[in-house]
C-alpha cells in the first residue's frame, strides 16, 4: 500500500495531470486490449458466411463493396496491406492527384469526395480525399474491412467458387508454415489489381479454365488509357463460376491494357460489377 501511494506520489510529480485523471478515470491496459480483441473477433466471426468476399481494398474493391452494402448485401474485403486505396494513394508518381472522366464523375459525387474540371471531360481529385472518402462510406453501408489478411487459396466446391482461404500477411512474408483459415461466401471478386491472385490461384490449381481466350490469364497490356478505360469495364465480368473480376484485375486477366493514373474506369468497374452480383443474388437462393 506504501509502495502504491509513493508510486501515485512520483506520477504526480512528474506528469502534474496525473493526480487530477486520477481523481476521474484510470485507463486499465487490459481493459483496451480485450476491447479490441472481443470486438475483432466478434466482426471475424460475423463474416464466416458472406454474400460477397471481395480480395482488394483499392478503388474497384471499394466501390463494389459499397454498391452491395447499399442493397443490402453481407460484404467483407480482404486487404493484404496495410493501407486500403490499392495504387490511388499515390496519385500519378506521387503526385497525390488523380484523373476521372465525366462518366464517372457522378461516383466521386455520391461519395462527397470533390472534383475540379481541368479540360472538357477531364477532372481533377484529390488521391487522399479519394481513398478516405471511398474507405468511410464503403464502411458507414456496411463493409467489414479486414487489412493485412491474404488470400492463399480458394474454396471450389461442385465447379463453383464457395469460398476464399485466408491468412495473416505477416505469415506470408515471414513464409512461416502457419494453416490457414477459411471463409464462406456465395460469390467471390478478384480487386487484387494488375496480379489478379485470385484468378491466378484458380488457374494454378485447376488449369486453364477460366472464361478467357485461352483458359488462362491473358496478361497486362502496355499502357493506353484510352482503350483501358473502355475495357476495364468490358472485361468485369464472371471469369469462373462463382469468381468476378474488377478493376484491373479484369484487364489482367483478359489481356487488356493499364491505365496509369486515371481511376474512372476502376469505378465503374466496381459499380458494374455490384450491378452483376446484386442481380444474381436476387435470382438465386442462397447456396
Amino acid at each position: 500500500m506504501r509502495g502504491e501511494r509513493s508510486k501515485a506520489t512520483l506520477y504526480a510529480k512528474r506528469y502534474p495531470l496525473y493526480a487530477k485523471k486520477k481523481e476521474e478515470m484510470m485507463l486499465d491496459d487490459l481493459v483496451i486490449s480485450e476491447a479490441i480483441i472481443k470486438s475483432f473477433m466478434e466482426d471475424f466471426l460475423q463474416s464466416i458466411k458472406l454474400d460477397v468476399a471481395i480480395a482488394g481494398a483499392g478503388p474497384a474493391g471499394l466501390i463494389a463493396g459499397y454498391c452491395l452494402a447499399k442493397e443490402g448485401k453481407k460484404v467483407a474485403i480482404f486487404e493484404r496491406k496495410l493501407s486500403v486505396g490499392g495504387g490511388m494513394w499515390g496519385g500519378g508518381m506521387m503526385f497525390n492527384k488523380i484523373v476521372i472522366q465525366e462518366e464517372s464523375k457522378r461516383i466521386l459525387n455520391e461519395l462527397g469526395v470533390r472534383t475540379k474540371e481541368y479540360k472538357k471531360g477531364y477532372y481533377l481529385a484529390d488521391s487522399i480525399e479519394a481513398v478516405a472518402g471511398l474507405a468511410f462510406q464503403a464502411v458507414k453501408k456496411g463493409v467489414k474491412i479486414f487489412n493485412l489478411i491474404s488470400v492463399e487459396d480458394v474454396m471450389i466446391r461442385g465447379e463453383k467458387i464457395t469460398g476464399l482461404v485466408l491468412n495473416w500477411s505477416s505469415v506470408e512474408m515471414a513464409k512461416l508454415h502457419v494453416d490457414p483459415l477459411s471463409i464462406g461466401c456465395r460469390v467471390a471478386v478478384d480487386a487484387t489489381g494488375h496480379d489478379s491472385e485470385l484468378a491466378r490461384i484458380v488457374e494454378k490449381k485447376i488449369g486453364p479454365r477460366l472464361k478467357t481466350e485461352s483458359g488462362g490469364i491473358m496478361g497486362e497490356k502496355p499502357m493506353w488509357a484510352e482503350v483501358g478505360e473502355k475495357t476495364i469495364v468490358d472485361n468485369t465480368k464472371e471469369v469462373y463460376p462463382g469468381l468476378y473480376v474488377a478493376g484491373m484485375a479484369a484487364n489482367a486477366v483478359f489481356g487488356g491494357p493499364r491505365m496509369g493514373p486515371i481511376f474512372g474506369g476502376m469505378l465503374l468497374s466496381g459499380e458494374k460489377v455490384a450491378r452483376m452480383i446484386s442481380k444474381r443474388l436476387k435470382t438465386r437462393t442462397p447456396e
